[in-house]
């Protein structure tokens, strides 16, 4: 791959992973790890493993009706097979209990990828929180 295709890809897989998560599509969202993921920043203790961080999600998901995901423009360096990338993420999660109230974070993911196999997966991910709100 060139160096377009590959930022293209890695702006690929970080899409996937938000509409994954809006759409509640957990096999789409499941795609775009490798199956040693680390995920810090979004549990109390960082979680090891593609499978328990999928199951995770699915978890923390329940207390949310709809959700958005808008990424920023990403930033990313390529060595290779190694890619280390920068989203910026404004999340707004409308609370399933109380429909008027929506949840808003604002944070930076930043996220390791390995091309494997000829495609790009998050090894790592980190969520670096900037502020939240809660609108009533």
């Amino acid at each position: 791959m060139s160096e377009v295709e590959d930022r293209i890809a890695l702006q690929d897989v970080m899409l996937r992973y938000a509409a994954g998560v809006d759409d509640r599509d957990m096999a789409l969202y499941r795609s775009c790890f490798a199956d040693d993921l680390v995920v810090v920043g979004m549990a109390h203790e960082p979680v090891h493993g593609a499978d328990a961080w999928v199951t995770f999600v699915e978890g923390a998901l329940e207390r949310y009706g709809s959700t958005q995901h808008m990424l920023g423009p990403q930033l990313a360096f390529i060595d290779g097979d190694e890619a280390s990338t920068r989203n910026d993420v404004q999340a707004l999660h409308v609370m399933k209990d109380a429909p008027d109230t929506i949840f808003t974070l604002w944070a930076t993911y930043r996220t390791d990828m390995r091309r494997i196999d000829g495609v790009w997966k998050i090894v790592r991910h980190e969520l670096v929180s900037r502020a939240t709100h809660t609108l009533n």
